[in-house]
Parts: structure tokens; sequence; C-alpha cells
């Protein structure tokens, strides 16, 4: 039984082994990582009832703590959320596998042949609140891309990542991979946090996945690179040649399919031009759907709404709430995204090509839509089987962190006994 009060000495612990599992990891055929993802997601419709019971118990802490809808929504796992993850694995275990691949290959006048190679990162830790799907997502995607990981649940999720991380660790078993490969901490003790940010010897790269408390608290506190997963201040725009029942489908799909998820509209920005015709009705659908709509002056002349205060603008709500303002025009809104927004998701919905061209150019967010709803902002949905985040920086990875973002490269340099002159 390892003893959880010294979390110094359990972190050391866990990031040797860690180290020791990347080791292996680098160099594993694709054929043994397949077979793993493969009976990881086999015990997980397998333990479908034991990860129903282990999710009660964090249902039942989460209501004590007094979490709103939106996060127990989060939080809580149903039998299709189980067939949903366990599919997941399956996707990305017929993915292609990154490792090895030669991004980019030529030849020197002085006889150096050159490739640019895809090779893991090493061992990275993932730090995560009260989705506990993402223990699955997260420890599939970096064993796929050859990674040892460290993974750190919110303490709502507790009892259901133990659950969920005993099945990617009997994968890892059955396809005779090291079982450090994917290990959860085992503790709610905040400490082990602050030791998973400082272990530099032994972690390449922290990925932290919640609100903004969570992703302030790492990035100020972290001594090992961090790819960051901002808030999701997400903006919809409507343009004044906006289709009247695209524009409506999307924004009710973006704003209501689920609300607590970081891809979910959070600002309307309705052109002066669309207010009295495409804006007007759907913020009155908003409102129909039980949607809380926060508006400037010009948009509760319109449509009665409630009032709207300066930090309503640039607020991540993850809930039945939104903001909405008219604009002027569209270089106003790509103003308000650029000193309201998050870089993640911000989407237009128009038919005018300038104007969209416009808005695909001039807005610098992780992921820019046309006519699509926000909530498709998800690495499943852009192919890639899940995601461990959104990243907002610009720094190595961006947009959907999924295995191949989870990759650095190394050149492979081949000659016939060339010398340097």
């Amino acid at each position: 039984m390892k003893d959880l009060t010294d979390i110094h000495a359990l972190m050391t612990d866990i990031g040797t082994r860690a180290r020791t599992a990347a080791a292996v990891l680098a160099f594993t055929p694709p054929a043994r990582k397949t077979e793993a993802l493969t009976a990881a997601a086999t015990a997980i419709r397998a333990q479908r009832d034991a990860i129903i019971a282990a999710n009660a118990k964090d249902l039942a802490f989460g209501r004590e703590k007094g979490l709103g809808p939106a996060m127990m929504d989060r939080l809580e796992l149903t039998g299709a959320r189980i067939d949903a993850i366990a599919d997941s694995l399956l996707a990305i275990a017929a993915q292609k596998d990154p490792v090895g691949e030669v991004i980019a290959e030529w030849e020197q006048p002085s006889g150096l042949g050159i490739r640019r190679v895809r090779t893991p990162l090493g061992v990275i830790g993932v730090i995560y609140e009260s989705r506990p799907n993402v223990t699955a997502d997260a420890g599939a995607l970096c064993l796929k891309s050859g990674n040892a990981v460290i993974l750190r649940g919110g303490s709502e999720s507790f009892h259901s990542s133990q659950a969920i991380h005993a099945c990617l660790v009997e994968g890892l078993r059955s396809a005779g991979l090291p079982e450090d490969a994917i290990q959860l901490v085992p503790t709610r003790d905040r400490a082990a946090v602050s030791e998973l940010l400082t272990m530099t010897d032994h972690v390449d790269v922290i990925v932290p996945r919640g609100g903004k408390g969570l992703v302030s608290l790492v990035q100020r506190e972290a001594r090992v690179p961090v790819f960051a997963h901002l808030e999701g201040i997400v903006h919809i725009y409507i343009d004044p040649s906006a289709d009247p029942v695209k524009a409506l489908s999307v924004v009710l799909n973006a704003k209501t399919r689920r609300t607590g998820i970081c891809g979910a509209a959070e600002c309307l920005l309705i052109h002066r031009d669309a207010v009295d015709t495409i804006g007007q009705g759907v913020i009155r659908a908003l409102i129909d759907a039980g949607v809380e709509v926060r508006a400037d002056e010009a948009l509760r002349a319109v449509a009665g709404t409630a009032a709207a205060g300066e930090d309503d603008w640039g607020r991540e709500y993850l809930d039945s709430i939104i903001a909405a303002r008219v604009v002027e025009d569209e270089a106003a809104a790509i103003a308000h995204i650029r000193r309201y927004g998050s870089n993640h998701t911000d989407c237009i919905l128009a038919e005018d090509q300038g104007a969209i061209d416009t808005f695909v150019e001039q807005v610098d967010s992780a992921i820019v839509m046309v006519n699509a709803s926000t909530q498709f902002a998800d690495g499943g949905e852009f192919g890639m089987g899940a995601e461990i985040g959104i990243a907002t920086g610009k720094m190595h990875a961006r947009g959907p962190v999924g295995a191949e973002q989870l990759t650095s490269f190394k050149y492979v340099v081949r000659a016939d006994g060339a010398v340097r002159g």
C-alpha cells in the first residue's frame, strides 16, 4: 500500500515509473498500442455497472459541494456516455500511429539526406476537473502517441476516474505493455498538483483542462512547459447576409445542446442591420428555450431581455445564460472578439463570401467556424478520436490536442561518408 500522506515521495515514485515506461513506449509497435486500446474499450463496456456505481458516489459528492446543473451534467456518466468512451478508445486505436511519421524529407548538395520524423514527447501530466471521460481520452491519446501519462483528475470525479483508469490498465496488461504507462494520482490532496507542476526531471509537458482558476494556477506555478487550455469564451457573429433558418438552428444548438462544455456559445454579436430580422428571432428563440439573455440597451429595446453589465462581456457562463449585443459592422464584431475572447472558438453566420473571408482572416482563434455550431469544437468531431483539450496558445499545439499534437520531432540525417569543407 502506498503512503498517501508523503506527497513528495508519492509523486516522485509515480514520475520515476512514468519515465521508465515512456522509454518502452517510445519504440512500442503500433499493433501493441492498438491491442491495448481495444482491450481497454472492451473492459469499459464490461465494467459499465461498476463505473456507474463509482460515478454515483461522485454525483453525491458533487451535490454535497453544491455543484450547479451544468457541472453536474459534466460529471454524470450514463450508459450512453460510457459507450461513447469505449467508442472513442476504438476510434483512437484505429487511427494512424503518428510515431515515426516522416513529416518532411529533402536532400542537400553536400550529400546529406534529411528527414524530420515524429517522436513522442515523453511523459505528459494531465490535470483536469470534473469530466471523468478525460481519464480515458487523455490516457488513450498519450498511449497512441507513445507517451507515458500521469493523470490528476478533479476531486469531483475521483471514483469515476479510478474505475475508468482500471480499465485502461487492464488494456495495457493484456497487451504486455507497462502498467505504469498510464498512472492516476491516487489522492485528492491538492499538494499533488503542486508537486506535478515542478517535476522537471520526470515530466516533459503539462496539459491543464478546466476552468480559468485551474489554468491560471498551472500557468503561474508550473516549471514544466504547459499546453494551455483557457476558458471557452465563444462568440457567434450574425452578419446581415446570414440565412435565418441556419442562424436559428446553429445558435440554439451552440448554446443549448450542452451548456457546460467549452465549445458552448457564450456571447452573441448581431450586426445592426440584422437586429430587426434575424437577430430578433434568434433572441426570442433563446428565451423560449429557457436561456437567460443578458443584452445591451439596443437589444433590450427589441426583445425585452435582461441587462448586460460590463462583466458579462468576456465571461464563460457554462450555464443557460448568454450575453448579446449589437455591433455596428463586422469590424466592430472582430474588435469585440479580440478584446473579450479567449482565442478558443469563434463563429460567423453569413452567406456573403467577403464577410466570411474577412472574419476567417482576421479572427485569430484556435478554431474559427463558418455556419456551424460551436459545439463541434471537439477533437472527436475533428476526426481525432478524442482530445485532451483545446490549446489556445500558439506554441507547439493549437486547437484540439490529439495524438499527433502530443509528438515532437527529430532530424534523421543520412549520408555516405560526407564531410564538411
